[in-house]
This record gives C-alpha cells, structure tokens and sequence, in this order.
C-alpha cells in the first residue's frame, strides 16, 4: 500500500498524521488508548483498534480534494469525543508492511486504516442532530 501524506497535528513528542492511500482510504496515526475510562466506553472488536487524534488532524483533508473537513456527524469510525477536543475512531489496525515503513510512529502511537467513504461521510450535512458522546 502506497501513502500520502497530507498533514499532522504535532507537538515535541506528539504526532497524530492523516494520510490517504492508494486503496481509497485514509490511514490515521494516533495515540494508542491506555485510559481505562475510555477503553470502558469503547467495544473493539478482534482485529479493531482505536486511536485518539485532535480533530484538528482532519483539516488536512482539504490536502485531499475536499472542499470541507469541518465533522458534522459525529459516527462510527468515531467512537467519541472527548472534553480535551479529541476523538477516538476505531478501525482495523493497520498491518500492511510497506505502508508502516513510510511512518514514524512512536511505541505510544498506532494507526488504523478507515474507508474514504465512512470520513466523507462524517463531512455530510444530516437533518437531525448528531451529539458526540463525550467523555
């Protein structure tokens, strides 16, 4: 699998990226969730994982021909949002050798790879509310 990369929110020691791949998904690098107050929230499934990244991240979007990156529904892949601003998705753990070799990811961090059509979709105006769980 072929990344490109098209942003990250980082500070020293903090690095959650945004890529898009070849495969017509994105790939999120985020924290690694340790908290036992979020892993109480959260049903991963076998093969799942989930990461925490500012929702700032997705403002690189526009990198990928979006015209909007504002989230407007707040679905699964995100899991929840938190009062820091962040937010938890959860997906498949990325495992695909070529793709971790174009990262630098730290021990603290993972990534998993998202559809492009379940973010788009996270992008669309809804008729109803969409209140984020938060934590």
């Amino acid at each position: 699998m072929k990344l490109r990369f098209l942003g990250k929110n980082s500070t020293p020691g903090d690095s959650p990226t945004l890529y898009a791949s070849d495969q017509d998904s994105y790939v999120i690098q985020g924290w690694k969730i340790f908290a036992n107050d979020l892993l109480a929230q959260l049903d991963v499934p076998e093969g799942q994982t989930a990461v925490e990244v500012p929702t700032e991240l997705f403002e690189h979007l526009t990198k990928d021909g979006q015209l909007s990156c504002e989230i407007r529904k707040f679905t699964a892949p995100i899991m929840l949002v938190t009062e820091q601003g962040t937010c938890v998705l959860q997906g498949p753990e990325m495992h695909d050798a070529e793709a971790l070799s174009q990262m630098r990811m730290p021990d603290y961090e993972t990534c998993i790879e998202v559809p492009k059509s379940s973010i788009m979709a996270l992008l669309e105006e809804d008729s109803g509310p969409d209140q984020p769980r938060t934590t």
